[in-house]
C-alpha cells in the first residue's frame, strides 16, 4: 500500500490532450498519378500523392515539413495555409532549422543538404563519410554546442541491422557512434547533449545512446519497447 502510494505520486499518470487538425495539404497540391521512384520501389503502403514528414519550425515561428518522394518543402503560415517552399530533385525525409538560419535536411536520396531561406538553392552538405556514400539520412536534429546528429537509415531492418548514428561536429569532424542500428529513423537529444535517443522502428523500440567525455558512445541500450 505505501510503496504503492509513492509510486503514483512519483510517477503520476500524463494528462490527456486532444489533438485537433491544424492544416490539411490541398488538394491542388496533392500530386495524384504522379510517378515516384521512391513510391514505386519502397516497401510498404505509402500514400500515392504526398508523404509528409519532418515537421519543424524556424525561430521566426514558421512551419515546415516536407514531401518525401516529390522533393517539396512546405511552410505552412498561422491560419494552415501550404506554401511550396522550395522543390528539388531529391526525398527529404528530415527537416531542423540552423540557429543561422538555414534549414538542413536529411535527404533519402542525396545524403545531408541545406536549403537557404533567402534563396530557396538546395545545395549538398554531406553526402560521403570517408569516400563511402551515405546509405540513406532519415532525420537530423542540432546540439547546443552545435553538433549535428543525424541517422542514416535507408533499407536496414531486422534482416540488415546495419543502420548508423553519425555526428558531424562544428569544426567538420565526422563520427559514426553506432553502425548496428535495424532501421534508424527519428533522432532527439536530451537538453544537455549527453544522451542521443533514437526510434529504431524495426525493432519497435527507441534506443539510448549515451555520450562519453571523449565524445564516444557506449552502454547503449533499449530505453523503450
Amino acid at each position: 500500500g505505501a510503496g504503492r502510494a509513492e509510486l503514483t505520486a512519483l510517477f503520476a499518470p500524463p494528462p490527456a490532450t486532444t489533438a485537433e487538425v491544424f492544416a490539411r495539404l490541398p488538394d491542388h497540391l496533392r500530386l495524384v498519378g504522379r510517378e515516384s521512384e521512391f513510391i514505386s520501389i519502397h516497401p510498404g503502403h505509402i500514400p500515392v500523392h504526398s508523404l509528409l514528414e519532418g515537421p519543424a519550425f524556424d525561430r521566426d515561428g514558421n512551419f515546415y515539413c516536407v514531401d518525401v518522394p516529390f522533393g517539396r518543402v512546405f511552410r505552412v503560415d498561422p491560419q494552415g495555409q501550404f506554401e511550396v517552399f522550395a522543390e528539388y530533385d531529391g526525398w527529404p525525409t528530415g527537416l531542423k532549422p540552423h540557429r543561422d538560419g538555414r534549414i538542413f535536411i536529411a535527404d533519402y536520396k542525396r545524403g545531408i543538404v541545406v536549403l537557404d531561406p533567402e534563396t530557396r538553392a538546395v545545395r549538398p552538405f554531406l553526402e560521403r563519410v570517408r569516400l563511402e556514400h551515405l546509405k540513406a539520412p532519415n532525420d537530423l536534429v542540432f546540439g547546443r554546442n552545435g553538433d549535428l546528429v543525424f541517422t542514416d537509415q535507408a533499407l536496414t531492418g531486422m534482416q540488415d541491422p546495419t543502420g548508423r548514428l553519425y555526428r558531424v561536429k562544428p569544426d567538420g569532424r565526422i563520427d559514426c557512434l553506432v553502425d548496428t542500428l535495424p532501421s534508424p529513423n527519428g533522432v532527439a537529444l536530451d537538453p544537455r547533449g549527453e544522451v542521443v535517443y533514437v526510434a529504431v522502428t524495426r525493432q519497435n523500440a527507441i534506443w539510448r545512446v549515451p555520450i562519453l567525455r571523449d565524445g564516444t558512445a557506449a552502454k547503449v541500450g533499449v530505453f523503450l519497447q
